[in-house]
């Protein structure tokens, strides 16, 4: 119980960090706040000459985070982290992410160390931070893509049904991104922003594409990109996209009503061994004891995690139905 309270409290520290980032990237400065003004619809600047609000601790935890990312840039992989960060809908870069994810998993592992005075335990509880604080960008990235799923349809109405009134193209993407809620309305305004900084519309829309990743939505840009050198009823043309994502939609919903009993049967047949452990060492505190101090035991333990993994892995392979 003590490690999984460690691993618990690294990953607040990290969504703390997080949270507090997102809360200082809103309050701009005030060059962001010119540049936006002529990338975008923002407000105009700020006067400079008028009294400044002093430097909260959110923007002091910002700067300390982008004084140390700053000799993690030339990493490798920093840029696809980049990427990843943009995915997920984070404020951050991913030399920042880094940062924050270490914050974490130190954090977590300091406080195994305190509780056990055992540092193996302690590194394990600090890589086991590091894998949640991942699992957490991934589950960002997964639901925000669902999310935008979900309202590309009435974003292809809406549209349509724009381009009919009169308006262009560029108007009614314009549009979307102030009418409709995130996460889609925030991907078609980092378009406008792209284009009004120069992009053409093909490269703007490939960006969000592959941002997105989403089959559906490649079929829109697709159609796009091809009744802009062809021409025709591109309105009709989002009409029957509009109807087959749609439809798309309907049928993964009802797969997933169907798989959701095998969905839930591998999260309770995971949950339930680590559960069972839990009572057993409340009720009868020795009762454990052998299975964690004898060597055999130790890889009873192991060789039980590595099938409950596989268990896992295969029945959410056999319920994951591609529609």
């Amino acid at each position: 119980m003590i490690i999984v309270a460690a691993v618990v409290c690294g990953i607040l520290i990290f969504l703390m960090f997080v949270f507090f980032l997102e809360y200082a990237r809103r309050n701009k400065s005030a060059i962001s706040q010119r540049m936006r003004y002529y990338a975008d619809a923002a407000p105009r600047p700020v006067d400079m000459t008028a009294p400044q609000p002093q430097e909260n601790f959110a923007n002091y935890l910002m700067n300390m985070v982008r004084n140390l990312a700053r000799k993690l840039q030339n990493v490798r992989k920093a840029e696809s982290l980049d990427f990843k960060m943009q995915q997920a809908g984070l404020p951050i870069l991913g030399s920042e992410f880094l940062v924050i994810a270490f914050f974490g998993a130190v954090a977590a592992g300091v406080a195994t160390l305190l509780l056990t005075l055992q540092p193996f335990s302690a590194v394990l509880v600090g890589v086991a931070a590091l894998a949640g604080e991942w699992f957490y960008i991934l589950y960002r990235i997964n639901h925000r893509r669902t999310a935008f799923v979900n309202q590309l349809g009435d974003c292809l109405t809406m549209v349509a049904n724009a381009m009919r009134a009169g308006f262009s193209f560029l108007q009614a993407m314009d549009l979307v991104s102030k009418e409709m809620e995130p996460p889609i309305s925030e991907e078609f305004a980092h378009v406008m922003r792209e284009m009004n900084l120069g992009a053409r519309i093909e490269k703007a829309l490939d960006d969000m594409d592959k941002r997105v990743d989403s089959p559906d939505f490649s079929l829109m840009v697709t159609a796009v990109l091809i009744q802009r050198q062809v021409g025709g009823n591109l309105a009709q043309i989002l009409d029957t996209i509009s109807d087959t994502i749609n439809e798309r939609i309907r049928m993964r919903r009802e797969v997933m009503a169907l798989t959701a009993q095998g969905r839930a049967s591998g999260w309770v047949l995971a949950a339930l061994p680590v559960g069972l452990a839990g009572i057993l060492s409340v009720v009868n505190p020795g009762y454990l004891t052998p299975l964690l101090e004898d060597p055999i035991g130790r890889m009873a333990i192991a060789g039980a995690l590595v099938m409950e993994v596989i268990g896992f892995l295969v029945i959410q392979r056999v319920v994951d139905i591609e529609v």
